[in-house]
């Protein structure tokens, strides 16, 4: 589905992505973890065209993708929820769930998407996406409007950040969930142990290339040994 081909990626003259390869196979869940500072987030905006790469291909279900914009990406069906999520000043929930959706969604149905992130639909259906909404809120309608989506391959970059911890138990059910309803690919870039041990498949980047990839049992001990050693230098950087 997705093939990722000698991807260089560079900015202030410093190299963030070094020749990255990687194949990502139909209706995998697959877990982008490792030290923070090791380019898992800018993989994803590349695979989004958020970014775009110096050097490399990116192939999405046999076509070439490489300089296509996220828009035209988003149309071949890959989908995207930010760190950060975006605010949208005079849309409202239901309004979102709609564009995401493609088409005018029944009430009804609209408010099983926001009952499966744990908000009151009636309560926050009307609401404008703007900056009364909390950060832990806007997640959540975030993931909300990426489930009702249903993209053939979902990006999440680091979902579980400014979220409570019963709003963090919850997407790990609805990760579960996309994966056994969704016919499509789940990426996510996470160092949460409970996400970790849900993924099919774990690729561990470091330092801009990946490392290791393979099932928890022989990615996770790496994970482990690899954050100790970037803490190890960091700490004798500073003395």
């Amino acid at each position: 589905m997705l093939e990722l081909r000698n991807i260089c990626f560079s900015r202030d003259n410093k190299k963030i992505l070094d020749n990255i390869n990687l194949k990502i196979d139909n209706e995998k869940f697959i877990v982008i973890t490792g030290p923070n500072g090791g380019g898992k987030s800018t993989l994803a905006k590349i695979i989004m065209g958020i970014e775009m790469p110096d050097s490399g291909e990116i192939i999405f279900n046999g076509k070439d993708i490489t300089n296509l914009d996220i828009s035209q990406r988003a149309k071949l069906g890959i989908g995207f929820a930010f760190q950060q999520p975006v605010k949208f000043k005079g849309l409202t929930v239901y309004d979102l769930i709609c564009l995401s959706k493609g088409r005018k969604v029944k009430f009804s149905e609209a408010c099983k998407y926001l009952s499966s992130v744990g908000l009151c639909p009636n309560e926050y259906m009307r609401r404008e996406v703007n900056s009364s909404l909390s950060g832990g809120e806007l997640k959540r309608i975030e993931i909300a409007t990426v489930v009702a989506r249903e993209s053939e391959l979902t990006i999440f970059d680091e979902p579980e950040a400014g979220i409570d911890l019963w709003s963090f138990n919850n997407l790990i059910e609805i990760f579960e969930n996309m994966h056994s309803r969704v016919s499509g690919s789940i990426i996510i870039i996470s160092h949460q142990e409970r996400i970790l041990n849900i993924a099919d498949e774990l690729i561990l980047i470091s330092n801009g290339r990946i490392k290791a990839k393979g099932n928890k049992s022989r990615v996770l001990p790496l994970l482990l040994n690899t954050t100790k050693k970037c803490k190890f230098l960091k700490e004798k950087k500073d003395d």
